[in-house]
């Protein structure tokens, strides 16, 4: 795998996803495993290179709101107020699909997830290729989602024949997902775009997954995983007594005798670092990672979400 830059690689880049490849793609949120959202039989290497479910659908990436209707067959005028006000950026909008977008990108679902990324060099490529890029995390399924670009190399190597190098992804944790296609909105996956954020926009919206939602990315119980159990504990039932055998994930500063790696108390410094930190703590093999568990308010409701759903699937091969 060679890693390129937005300089020297970008038209080999769209080149090898015209071929049907899939590459290694930033965006602000994490790094993608990116291929033509239009040709089946590149979509169904993304799905082998990361094991995933065959139903799990994709995420559509595009370059803005223009390409809309490329994708999506029912556009209400909610979601075209919410890309003018957060794309391109950490947004994805479930639409009723066009009828021609593969049924490999959707799950067999009649909705499609759209987002346009906020990554200059993410952009660069959309816009040269002018299409869609189905793009899932650039990781294992179920495993600890690529925020660097050495993480996709670690995951991957010789599988993808190109790595665009974007640098550390600015956010660090997966969009927001807004399900439009059905009368309510409803968020089904938490991200840097808040429900209030959402809601100065298009009014109320609901939250969490109910049984009529649609199937996407990010919502399953085990996701995010180390292969290391991990636990959630508050700061008080940190003991110093096993350190030798677990690591550490704090708010702050580590609790005195024990070892690991504090974070910033702040959620969006803490959202930027936390899959490289468990990354880290990850490789440490330890017998157990133990994470502070962070406070239970709006601000960090996105971190809560994938560190549940982190100690859900922990610890399995």
């Amino acid at each position: 795998m060679r890693i390129a830059s937005n300089t020297t690689e970008i038209a080999n880049a769209v080149a090898a996803l015209r071929a049907g490849e899939v590459i290694g793609l930033p965006t602000e949120t994490v790094y993608g495993l990116a291929a033509d959202a239009m040709n089946p039989a590149a979509v169904a290497r993304i799905f082998a290179l990361k094991g995933r479910p065959l139903d799990h659908p994709l995420i559509v990436h595009i370059a803005g709101i223009e390409q809309l209707p490329r994708f999506a067959r029912e556009i209400p005028n909610s979601a075209r107020q919410l890309a003018a006000a957060f794309w391109p950026g950490p947004l994805t909008l479930i639409l009723r699909r066009q009828a021609d977008v593969p049924d490999a990108v959707t799950g067999d679902q009649d909705t499609v997830g759209l987002r346009a990324p906020a990554h200059p060099l993410a952009q660069q490529v959309l816009r040269a290729f002018a299409g869609g890029l189905a793009a899932p995390s650039a990781n294992r399924f179920g495993r600890i989602s690529a925020t660097r670009a050495e993480h996709v190399r670690e995951e991957f190597g010789a599988q993808l024949p190109l790595l665009l190098d974007g640098g550390p992804c600015r956010i660090g944790i997966e969009s927001s997902i807004v399900d439009l296609s059905a009368q309510t909105p409803r968020i089904l996956r938490p991200g840097a775009i808040s429900r209030a954020q959402i809601e100065a926009v298009i009014g109320t919206v609901a939250i969490g997954v109910d049984g009529n939602s649609p199937r996407t990315s990010g919502t399953l119980a085990a996701h995010y995983a180390p292969r290391t159990p991990l636990r959630l504990l508050p700061r008080d039932a940190i003991h110093a007594a096993d350190a030798d055998s677990v690591q550490v994930l704090a708010l702050g500063s580590v609790p005195a005798g024990s070892h690991g790696i504090a974070l910033p108390a702040d959620p969006q410094a803490y959202a930027h670092s936390l899959y490289d930190t468990l990354r880290c703590l990850d490789a440490r093999a330890s017998a157990l990672i133990v994470v502070e568990q962070p406070p239970d308010t709006a601000e960090w409701q996105a971190i809560n979400d994938r560190l549940r759903r982190s100690a859900a699937g922990a610890g399995a091969d």
